[in-house]
C-alpha cells in the first residue's frame, strides 16, 4: 500500500485544546506524526505549529479528503492550515546580478540533491552569470531595465514566474531595490540575503559602513522582502568576528561565506515550510529543534 507523508502548518489564536484537537482528528484519519512542533507567543496571541505525518494512500486519493476532514477543526480554532505533500518540491526561481556567489552556492546545493527546491530558471538584470547558469543547464533570463522602465521589467519578472509555476523568489545578490508594487505581488513568495547583520547598516555598501564603525563582529541576514528596503521579517542570521587589522575588503571577503549560508538555510526552511510568519517577525522551526 502506497504512504504519504504531508508537511501540514498552522496558525490561530491561542486557546487550550490546539493541539489535542488536531492530533486526535489526524489519528482518527489514520495517520501517525513523525515530526511536531508548535509555539505559542504571549505578546501577540497567537499559536503555531508545524506537523509531518504519514498515511496511508496516495497523494491523490489523500489530500483532498484531508482538507475536508479537518474543516471543522480548523473553524473551530479558526486556524489558517495549510497541508502539502513532502515529496512536491517547491519551484524556485532565483534573480542575481553580478555577484554571483549566492548564486552558485545555491546551484551547487541544489544540483548535489541537496536542497530541497526545483530551480526553474535565473533571471538577471546583466548578463554576467549566463555561463554558470548554462553550465547547470538551467534557463537563464537576460532581463535588463531598458531606458529607465524599472516597472516594466518587474511586470516582466512576474511574468515569468507566472509562466514558470514558481512559488518563490530568491534575489540572490540582485542589486536592485523592489518596487512597492513588486514587494506587494510577492508578500511572503520572496527572499533576499543582506550583507550585514540587521538591523545594522542598511542599504549599500554595509561592510564598509560597518569598517568604519570598527565593529567587531560583520554577518548576513536573510529575510523575506517588504517595501520597506532591508526591514521585512527576519529568517536566519550568522556573524562572523573581524579585527581592527582587515580592510573594507577582506571584510567582503570573509562575508561572502556567511551570505552563502545564511541564504541557503533560509530557501531550505522556506521550502521546507519551517518559518511561520509572526506579524514584523517569523516563527522558525529549524531541523532538529
Amino acid at each position: 500500500m502506497t504512504v504519504t507523508q504531508y508537511v501540514l502548518t498552522g496558525r490561530c489564536p491561542d486557546k487550550v485544546g490546539v493541539i489535542a484537537g488536531l492530533t486526535t482528528t489526524l489519528a482518527r484519519l489514520g495517520a501517525w506524526i513523525s515530526e511536531s512542533s508548535h509555539y505559542g507567543d504571549d505578546e501577540t496571541g497567537l499559536f503555531f505549529v508545524r506537523a509531518v505525518f504519514h498515511i496511508n494512500g496516495s497523494e491523490e486519493e489523500t489530500l483532498q479528503h484531508l482538507r475536508q476532514e479537518l474543516k471543522t477543526f480548523r473553524t473551530d480554532f479558526s486556524m489558517e492550515l495549510d497541508i502539502r505533500p513532502t515529496a512536491r518540491r517547491m519551484r524556485v526561481l532565483l534573480a542575481v546580478s553580478k555577484h554571483g556567489h549566492c548564486l552558485n552556492h545555491l546551484l551547487h546545493k541544489w544540483h548535489s540533491d541537496e536542497l530541497p527546491v526545483d530551480v526553474v530558471g535565473v533571471v538577471s538584470n546583466h548578463d554576467d552569470m549566463r555561463r554558470l547558469v548554462e553550465w547547470y543547464d538551467i534557463p537563464y533570463h537576460h532581463m535588463p531595465i531598458q531606458n529607465g522602465d524599472k516597472r516594466g521589467q518587474e511586470k516582466r519578472m512576474l511574468q515569468l514566474m507566472d509562466d514558470a509555476q514558481a512559488d518563490l523568489l530568491v534575489l540572490a545578490r540582485y542589486m536592485q531595490v523592489l518596487s512597492d508594487e513588486m514587494c506587494r505581488d510577492l508578500e511572503g513568495r520572496c527572499i533576499n540575503i543582506h550583507h550585514s547583520f540587521l538591523p545594522s547598516f542598511k542599504g549599500a555598501k554595509p561592510y564598509h559602513q560597518a569598517h568604519a564603525r570598527g565593529v567587531k563582529v560583520i554577518g548576513a541576514t536573510s529575510h523575506y522582502v517588504t517595501s520597506d528596503l532591508d526591514e521585512g521579517p527576519i529568517i536566519e542570521q550568522e556573524t562572523v568576528r573581524v579585527s581592527h587589522s582587515l580592510s573594507a575588503d577582506d571584510y567582503v571577503r570573509l562575508g561572502k561565506d556567511v551570505e552563502n549560508v545564511v541564504l541557503a538555510r533560509a530557501v531550505q526552511w522556506h521550502a521546507e515550510r519551517r518559518i511561520l510568519l509572526n506579524g514584523q517577525r517569523t516563527v522558525v522551526f529549524p531541523p532538529g529543534i
